[in-house]
């Protein structure tokens, strides 16, 4: 089989293709495109949403194979149809198949059987309130959402995987009996967590960049089955076309 080329497009200033995609996915070639988001607001958010189209657009001229747009505020947080509409826009400019990061965490909650559940994220009120919506209008219910507060790009880069764990397991309690944790941002570090919470709570746990790449792996027609990092990635079976 062909080595798979797939384009990111990313939310730093820089060109960078994010730690985890070549852990997980080494026989994948990773072509990076950053859009620049300048905070975790919707004012940090807005010049990088008007590069993201562009952005597919380059790595199409790249001859990449798929394109997945990293960030998941950053297509959620205009609310469920503006994202909807952003797919369709970046599959008419490119020709390819093109994911978000907000459609890979609906896809990973999907694949797990959630439909009730806690949510765990970097942000503050205002961007956890926009997820809400994001999710209820996904047709999930989510019954604990809170987040560490952070607005700064770089800040969820700083939280430790023991404070993910910690935020995890509290939305968790606060929801009553979720059948899903979903953990967002990005640039939390969430590769390692999966398995020990699933282990401990017993609740599948959907995290940003695990499910992007994996989503990325489904659109050039891979599993993207992983052992080691948790119910998603372990049992995840071949798309079907």
């Amino acid at each position: 089989m062909t080595r798979p080329t797939i384009g990111l497009v990313v939310p730093h200033a820089a060109d960078t293709v994010p730690a985890e995609g070549p852990i997980m996915y080494p026989d994948v070639t990773f072509v990076p495109r950053g859009v620049g988001v300048r905070a975790l607001t919707p004012e940090g958010y807005d010049p990088a949403m008007a590069a993201i189209v562009p952005a597919a657009e380059h790595l199409a001229r790249q001859n990449v194979d798929a394109i997945m747009v990293i960030g998941t505020s950053l297509t959620f947080y205009k609310g469920a149809a503006v994202h909807r509409r952003l797919l369709e826009q970046l599959r008419a400019a490119t020709g390819l198949p093109v994911s978000t990061m907000s459609q890979a965490v609906v896809d990973g909650l999907r694949a797990v059987g959630a439909k009730n559940v806690a949510v765990a994220t970097a942000y503050d009120g205002e961007v956890n309130r926009r997820l809400k919506d994001f999710l209820a209008d996904e047709g999930f219910s989510v019954g604990a959402i809170d987040g560490f507060g952070i607005t700064d790009f770089g800040g969820p880069s700083r939280m430790g995987e023991q404070d993910i764990l910690d935020l995890g397991a509290r939305v968790c309690d606060e929801a009553g009996a979720p059948d899903g944790l979903l953990i967002s941002c990005g640039g939390l570090r969430t590769l390692g967590v999966a398995k020990p919470f699933e282990a401990e709570h017993g609740v599948p746990v959907v995290s940003s960049t695990p499910a992007a790449f994996w989503a990325a792996l489904r659109l050039v027609g891979q599993s993207g089955q992983l052992t080691g990092y948790g119910k998603m990635l372990e049992e995840s079976a071949a798309p079907v076309h």
